[in-house]
């Protein structure tokens, strides 16, 4: 596949929530490039009315006219329906309108200094619990050794992969400082704070193999910090998710299991 070209617009649409943050981008901007270049008319008319010159003294006087006020209430009541009446319902159905958990893919997320760790529900359609507690170099992801949920799971490093058209809700965390989990063409974005699960939900369009980035200065390795989405055909992914490993019964569980059956003998 042919890698995206980012030009001056904004990157290519592959989800299906994107169409309304776009246009809301659209029109924030807009409304911005209007008060601008509207301002700068203005300004370079009063350096030109009110310039200095012979026989013209300065006015020291405050301006009677009620144009200005009118004009800073308009701009107001512009801003408030924008934020109000566009931005809080676009915002509020992406962050509240999450499918239901039976009809989606789970994983999790966790950024590391400088890596993106992915966790993935197995067949159960359960992800294993974690704790950040559990957290070390590893188990970045903090996966409880005696969850048996955790067994089938599947777990990867900056290879995010993830079925065409089905719904995926990720929830993001750190394993270290701040991170940012982005990729431009899902249009997502999400601060991963260590200590701390996000949940975010995207559904992809378009099959190939998009950016992840770290969208937050996290070090010295911080533009290290890649991976990679590949969004899959139905078939593929089940492929792929057939040739992962998936017994992550733990050393710690089996160990348990063996004492168990050994004082059985006894």
């Amino acid at each position: 596949m042919e890698p995206i070209q980012y030009g001056y617009g904004l990157p290519p649409d592959y989800s299906t929530h994107g169409a309304a943050i776009d246009q809301l981008i659209y029109v924030l901007h807009g409304f911005m490039i209007f008060l601008f270049v509207a301002w700068g008319i203005f300004l370079l008319y009063c350096l030109i009315r009110y310039r200095r010159r012979e026989g013209h003294a300065a006015s020291y006087e405050s301006n009677k006219s009620k144009l200005p006020k009118y004009a800073e209430v308009a701009v107001v009541l512009v801003e408030v329906f924008m934020l109000v009446g566009l931005s809080f319902p676009v915002w509020s159905k992406y962050k509240t309108g999450f499918p239901a958990e039976k009809e989606a893919l789970l994983t999790r997320v966790v950024g590391q200094q400088f890596v993106w760790n992915i966790q993935y529900a197995g067949d159960d359609g359960k992800l294993g619990r974690s704790d950040p507690k559990l957290m070390s170099d590893s188990n970045p992801l903090g996966i409880d050794a005696k969850d048996p949920a955790a067994w089938d799971d599947v777990v990867a490093a900056n290879q995010f992969h993830v079925p065409l058209n089905h719904p995926i809700i990720s929830h993001i965390s750190s394993k270290d400082v701040i991170h940012s989990f982005g990729v431009p063409v899902l249009r997502l974005k999400q601060d991963a704070i260590p200590g701390m699960e996000v949940p975010i939900w995207f559904t992809a369009t378009k099959t190939g193999s998009f950016d992840i980035i770290c969208s937050q200065l996290c070090g010295v390795g911080h533009s290290l910090m890649k991976g990679t989405v590949t969004v899959d055909s139905a078939e593929d992914f089940k492929k792929w998710m057939s040739e992962q490993p998936k017994d992550f019964k733990p050393k710690a569980a089996a160990e348990d299991t063996a004492k168990g059956a050994d004082k059985g003998k006894v």
